[in-house]
């Protein structure tokens, strides 16, 4: 499912660095966190849903790559980042 405008404009104004931000890597990330919770919700109830799993799969595969792109540039944003959004450890 979609992400409503509202929480969408919510999370860029979090995450953001300016107030229409949606392209930088910490808003993208927060963005495909909130998809990729919503859709682990919806294959725990429809667990042969699997277009929804291969869908899922290249989301979590572009965090990642987001990720190592935010490691790499800006290490101290990166560690904010994975502690505000309670992605890893």
């Amino acid at each position: 499912m979609a992400l409503s405008t509202a929480s969408k404009a919510n999370i860029v104004k979090t995450y953001g660095r300016a107030k229409n931000d949606t392209g930088s890597s910490e808003v993208q990330i927060a963005l495909l966190t909130t998809r990729i919770e919503s859709l682990t919700a919806h294959l725990k109830i429809h667990e042969h849903d699997f277009h929804t799993r291969y869908g899922l799969t290249n989301m979590v595969s572009q965090r990642r790559k987001l990720m190592a792109y935010l490691k790499r540039t800006n290490y101290a944003k990166y560690l904010e980042l994975i502690k505000q959004l309670d992605v890893r450890g």
